[in-house]
């Protein structure tokens, strides 16, 4: 009995042992939203794939980008689960639509990290993203700081553009950027929802403002650095000179050569490469069987949210350049060179 037993509980440990090299050897998917943001290709999929390398080398990793389709979206999404994904992380173009996948998900077994954009309907098991509400408020915070050490009178007027209506993370961004400009002393002239983040909607809209309000436009509250760039183009092509400061959010290269020229006044500096390792690290816990380590909680799902820093002329050389998130090489090129001598970025 005692020998049964022994050569039981070794072939139940190597059962155990090759379960386990089985989940860690497993395929996990990375589901982005759009391409009207560079981001995805440049930063976050680079810092998922480097870092599920470093923790899992053996794992499968399936990049695919919806380019702002919901529906291909969810024919990518019913894709990796048909091939064998363990685990999906999902930043969704439609937040609501989302709720369905994670509900098809889970009947599965397959494990579901939101990333960026927050599914509210349905909880995922796990959120990652950076605290998109404390990014308006910081960024909208910062405008109102500026134009009160400018001398801009109360009352004076802003425009503010959100992200798309489809985008849950859009939302937070909105009520964060909602609640410094309410408390400030200056009013919103208008307000508008972008569709799908694309900058020419943003571009469009804040042309008819220019038309409408002209001269009482004093700064753009704009919730990322592409419906920043759309207002900054549709100031320049309506002649005003200079722009009125313009706020942005994701550090993008045009959006920091924007900054040093002084055409947008702030950005903020997220390496996306944070979020993605957190998330390839909640996606090996997930594929080990272990529960990940709640550090808050949104839409009643455990979640990680990470704490970003605004970038303006004054510190894009300590928080870009010195920090290496970016080289002078890749942005202080052509027009640009002058404004990085200026700011110190580059001799």
């Amino acid at each position: 009995m005692k020998t049964t037993t022994t050569l039981l509980a070794g072939t139940a440990m190597a059962m155990f042992a090759g379960a386990a090299m089985a989940q860690e050897a497993a395929t996990v998917a990375f589901l982005m939203p759009d391409q009207a943001s560079t981001r995805y290709e440049e930063h976050d999929y680079p810092g998922f794939k480097a870092e599920m390398g470093k923790l899992c080398p053996d794992c499968t990793v399936i990049y695919q980008n919806a380019n702002a389709d919901v529906a291909l979206q969810q024919q990518q999404f019913n894709s990796v689960l048909a091939q064998g994904a363990k685990v999906i992380v999902l930043d969704p173009v439609d937040s609501s639509a989302a709720a369905a996948l994670v509900t098809l998900a889970q009947s599965q077994g397959v494990k579901v990290i939101a990333y960026d954009r927050p599914i509210p309907g349905t909880p995922a098991d796990y959120y990652v993203s950076f605290d998109n509400k404390g990014i308006g408020q910081a960024i909208a915070q910062s405008l109102v700081d500026h134009l009160k050490a400018k001398g801009v009178p109360d009352g004076a007027g802003v425009l503010q553009i959100n992200g798309s209506p489809t985008d849950a993370a859009a939302g937070l961004i909105r009520d964060g950027i909602d609640a410094a400009l309410d408390a400030s002393a200056y009013k919103t002239l208008a307000e508008f929802d972008t569709p799908d983040w694309a900058p020419p909607e943003a571009q469009q809209w804040a042309a008819g403002q220019i038309t409408r309000f002209g001269a009482d436009i004093v700064g753009v509250v704009a919730a990322n650095d592409g419906t920043g760039g759309g207002a900054i183009a549709a100031f320049k092509a309506a002649g005003v000179d200079p722009v009125p400061p313009v706020t942005g959010n994701d550090a993008t290269i045009a959006a920091l050569q924007l900054i040093i020229s002084g055409d947008q006044y702030n950005t903020i500096s997220k390496p996306s490469e944070i979020v993605a390792a957190a998330a390839a690290n909640v996606a090996v816990t997930f594929l080990k069987g272990e529960t990940p380590e709640a550090k808050t909680t949104l839409y009643d799902t455990p979640s990680e949210l990470f704490v970003p820093a605004v970038v303006t002329a004054e510190n894009i050389k300590a928080e870009i350049f010195d920090k290496g998130i970016n080289t002078p090489e890749e942005v202080c090129t052509g027009e640009y060179a002058e404004g990085c001598k200026a700011l110190g970025i580059t001799q």
